[in-house]
């Protein structure tokens, strides 16, 4: 299979930023432009911002026609790549590809998706690595001919799009979530259904973590009992570290601090309001020393406990009644007085009940997700190596 530069079958077009001080280049802007960050949509039918023919005329960036093949040049998002499907221009950060007629945009697109950890790899530059536009001219691209790119760019698009409305079906299962909890239990703050309010230390044990004198560097171990700090919780879960872990007879010592399934632990510190329940699977945790952790009385669902802490007007409560200037803190007592509404427990459990259904819900289709990438992956390696060309007619 052939290779070429890309300069030696495409155009590659600069972007540029109007002037943010000159409000003409801006407001009531028409034009889509298009900045790095956008990149991680792989397929761009829309832009986060807009600017006039004024500003397009005043800058270094140019139009681009749909199906423009992008990379991003520097930072956090270089190497990263997307394909336009509506006419649009970007920013510095941005190059765009256009293939000339007799080849195909999706089939570049996804080869360059693929290649971004060499990308990466040839970069300059550590905290902020970075390639030029010369680079991408010169980057070689393996060209079968056209009826096995276009065939090539048919099934991974294919994929891609199962992936796509995999991923829109989780996001729609979290909103569903969202939604229902508003609907049955109002705002956590406004409290507008006028639920009975009370402080959280009238319905629950408040414990914070161990002090870090508490804890040496002897005590830590590998596949002991996990700690569960604040770098420990994302996105309403906990994710462990197998390398901080401590011995079973340090967690005797520290017996205080054990969590059990139901209890919901909380960072005190970072970013604030960020939570978890205890799962049967992290039953026996330890709770760290960034954390603290809550025990529900039998008055109060973790589930729906979990839900008043992370809602968006909850953690703004919690953002202001965090004390330090360089690092904003929580303590026990903040959490203790903290005023919650609090509904009849069967409307809390019934409400526990949907999201366990829908947390099952999503579990399935974050497997089928995975599933999905893994395919893409598959056929990814395939096509370019060769052993996805087009079916010869019979």
């Amino acid at each position: 299979m052939k290779e070429l530069k890309i300069s030696e079958f495409a155009d590659v077009v600069t972007g540029g930023t109007p002037s943010t001080s000159v409000k003409e280049y801006w407001e009531n802007g028409k034009i889509p432009w298009l900045n790095s960050g956008e990149l991680n949509k792989g397929y761009i039918y829309n832009a986060e911002n807009f600017i006039t023919e004024a500003g397009l005329k005043n800058s270094s960036t140019k139009m681009m026609p749909a199906n423009t093949v992008l990379i991003a040049l520097t930072g956090a998002t270089c190497g990263l790549s997307a394909i336009t499907k509506i006419e649009a221009c970007a920013n510095q950060s941005v190059t765009g590809i256009l293939p000339s007629n007799n080849h195909i945009p999706e089939y570049l697109f996804h080869y360059l998706r693929r290649q971004r950890q060499r990308i990466l790899d040839k970069a300059w530059g550590n905290a902020q690595p970075h390639i030029s536009q010369a680079f991408v001219k010169n980057f070689k691209v393996p060209l079968p001919p056209l009826p096995d790119q276009l065939h090539i760019a048919n099934i991974l698009s294919k994929a891609e799009n199962l992936i796509a409305q995999r991923k829109e079906s989780i996001r729609l299962l979290d909103e569903f979530l969202k939604s229902t909890f508003l609907e049955m239990f109002g705002d956590a703050v406004n409290n507008e259904k006028k639920w009975n309010k009370s402080e959280l230390k009238n319905y629950s044990k408040v414990r914070i973590g161990p002090f870090g004198s508490l804890l040496h560097r002897e005590d830590y171990v590998q596949n002991g009992v996990p700690l569960v700090n604040p770098s420990h919780i994302s996105e309403g879960k906990i994710f462990i570290d197998p390398e901080l872990t401590i011995s079973k007879d340090k967690m005797k010592e520290l017996s205080a601090y054990v969590m059990h399934e139901g209890d919901v632990v909380l960072g005190r510190r970072g970013e604030i309001g960020r939570c978890a329940v205890v799962t049967k699977k992290e039953d026996g945790y330890l709770c760290g020393t960034g954390s603290i952790f809550i025990r529900p009385t039998a008055e109060l669902n973790p589930i729906f406990l979990y839900n008043i802490i992370s809602s968006a007007s909850m953690r703004k409560v919690l953002e202001n009644s965090a004390k330090g200037i360089t690092m904003k803190n929580l303590n026990s007592g903040i959490i203790e007085n903290l005023k919650i509404p609090v509904p009849p427990i069967e409307i809390q459990t019934q409400f526990a009940h949907i999201v366990e259904k829908t947390e099952t819900l999503k579990t399935q289709y974050q497997q089928s997700l995975q599933e999905l990438e893994n395919l893409y992956g598959s056929l990814s390696q395939k096509a370019f190596r060769g052993e996805l060309a087009t079916p010869q007619m019979v």
